[in-house]
């Protein structure tokens, strides 16, 4: 029996973020999915060599290459949209279940119980899915921060707001990156590379 699990997150890559943004850059599901899970292992390996954390940076990691699988059946609704009132959320949250189980019933049966945490949520550890959460705010921030250097004004506001959001987290963590690694977000390439020749 063929099972479709694997060709459904494929084609991530074919659903669009910012749908209602004009983008200097456009990006797809899977292009943030990956940046996701590079910004939740950044963050994990922050809280365990920085601040003595007990976290393990590839599981929380493994978390955030799933958190937006369901998209492949219920595509990428704009914040906007799903936040406008709490009925829209709260309607989108049980689509979002439904579609949740639907991919996991996609799974090889011997597979099934491995990613259940994974695409549904079940049994999820919170310590490490908080890591997740806090590296889609970031991963939202570091576009917002991009298409704003780039003359984009587009972003502004989501700029503000993705900011205020990480800053609400109070998680050191968080805070660690957004002064170390964030800012070479506003550079061009001439840039990093000429910080890059007067460190060395």
């Amino acid at each position: 029996m063929a099972h479709h699990f694997l060709a459904y997150l494929y084609r991530l890559k074919n659903i669009g973020r910012w749908s209602l943004m004009r983008n200097t850059t456009t990006e797809n599901v899977a292009e943030h999915s990956y940046h996701v899970a590079l910004l939740t292992h950044l963050l994990g390996t922050v809280a365990r060599d920085v601040f003595h954390q007990n976290v393990d940076p590839d599981r929380a990691a493994s978390y955030a290459l799933f958190h937006d699988a369901t998209e492949v059946f219920t595509g990428d609704i704009p914040t906007p949209v799903k936040h406008h009132n709490s009925r829209i959320l709260a309607n989108f949250r049980e689509i979002e279940s439904l579609a949740a189980d639907r991919l996991l019933g996609t799974v090889p049966d011997a597979l099934r119980e491995a990613y259940r945490p994974f695409v549904t949520g079940t049994g999820a550890d919170p310590e490490l899915v908080k890591y997740v959460k806090a590296a889609d705010v970031l991963d939202a921030y570091l576009k917002c921060l991009s298409e704003t250097s780039g003359g984009n004004r587009e972003f502004e506001t989501a700029r503000r707001q993705s900011e205020e959001k990480l800053r609400a987290l109070g998680m050191p963590e968080v805070d660690w990156v957004l002064e170390r690694l964030a800012p070479a977000f506003e550079k061009t390439i001439d840039e990093l590379s000429e910080d890059e020749k007067a460190e060395s």
